[in-house]
């Protein structure tokens, strides 16, 4: 149902906020590929909250467990089963949500859709499900760069109105891991993050955008017309927690452009057929070019915050709620690991299904 994502290389995430734990079954992956926690955990602690003063407060150090498909320290061919054990969770905080809908949260939508819902933590629409793609997007990512030498790196490009001047081309994942908002923009980032402590404080918070590039990307990944690599891409951001908007390349900028300005010119690089600009975002006819592939994925601001709001409660009866708990001003930080993640599982399967076509 839902909880799978890809078609080859397949994914499986399950787990509730504040069940027992959360993890993924990643299926399809080739075997004897070298594989250990050591890969996984970099990016996990990368996404886990607690870990600066901008992302909520819960404590959870989210060790990755390896408990099936990996057998002296390669990949079998088989499924791959990790889990995170949830330690931080304090349902206590979530007494009032029982009975009342958050507004602009999956509360309302989820209980219209199965008649049932898990009130504490949010459940399944929590941002801690994306626990599950970020173990797998490790293994996606560790596959892409030995077999294709393919890069990803995401960053934090804009909170609110104000916006970082980043190349994509050039920039660095130290410069992103640089400061707490991971944006390499540094003077900017030190707005950014006293724009978030300011929001924090006044018990509301606030949106913005990741952009991710994907250098040494294949040409050739991508299906015609329903299965285009910038659809996949698009499901692949819109399904995470919070996300609203996607985009790539030029986006939605291009149309202030014409054609003759946002066609990008072909040349012979000797080695490879290149083009001298990049708008299409490396991406033309749903199929990869060989460029940079550039996207842009928007989230709105966190739906659960401190300050008091008009809602209904399970009855249908106007009320207010005044959330509580532990959650993030902005969740751009954390969620630039989930964008890496998400490209580059649907980078990887298409590039597993190109093999299968092609090869």
């Amino acid at each position: 149902m839902g909880n799978t994502f890809g078609h080859l290389f397949r994914i499986t995430t399950w787990g509730e906020s504040h069940g027992g734990a959360v993890g993924v079954v990643v299926d399809g992956c080739p075997p004897r590929l070298p594989l250990s926690p050591e890969d996984i955990q970099g990016d996990l602690d990368r996404r886990r909250p607690g870990q600066s003063r901008i992302t909520t407060q819960r404590q959870e150090e989210d060790l990755v467990e390896i408990l099936s498909g990996v057998f002296e320290g390669q990949t079998l061919g088989t499924p791959i089963l990790m889990l995170a054990r949830n330690q931080d969770t304090r349902s206590k905080d979530y007494d009032e949500m029982r009975e009342k809908y958050r507004p602009s949260h999956a509360d309302y939508s989820y209980q219209a859709k199965y008649g049932i819902r898990n009130w504490q933590g949010g459940g399944r629409a929590s941002a801690r499900e994306t626990w599950g793609r970020v173990a797998a997007g490790a293994v996606a990512r560790k596959i892409l760069r030995e077999r294709c030498g393919t890069e990803i790196i995401a960053y934090v490009k804009q909170v609110k109105d104000l916006a970082a001047e980043v190349d994509p081309s050039s920039v660095t994942s130290d410069q992103v891991e640089s400061n707490i908002a991971r944006c390499p923009d540094a003077g900017v980032a030190e707005r950014m993050i006293a724009l978030i402590e300011a929001a924090r404080k006044d018990g509301d918070s606030l949106g913005g955008v990741v952009e991710c590039v994907a250098r040494g990307v294949p040409t050739g990944l991508g299906e015609p017309v329903f299965d285009k690599l910038e659809a996949d891409l698009g499901k692949g951001m819109l399904s995470l927690p919070a996300c609203k908007g996607f985009e790539v390349g030029s986006g939605f900028g291009g149309i202030l452009l014409t054609g003759s300005q946002h066609n990008d010119p072909f040349y012979n690089a000797g080695d490879r057929i290149r083009t001298r600009t990049n708008r299409s975002g490396g991406i033309q006819g749903g199929i990869s070019n060989g460029e940079d592939i550039v996207l842009r994925a928007a989230f709105k601001p966190t739906a659960t915050i401190l300050k008091s709001q008009e809602t209904v409660d399970v009855h249908g009866h106007a009320t207010t709620l005044q959330g509580r708990g532990r959650h993030d001003p902005c969740v751009l930080p954390r969620a630039v690991v989930m964008v890496e993640a998400m490209t580059a599982l649907v980078l990887v399967d298409h590039y597993l299904r190109q093999k299968g076509q092609c090869e």
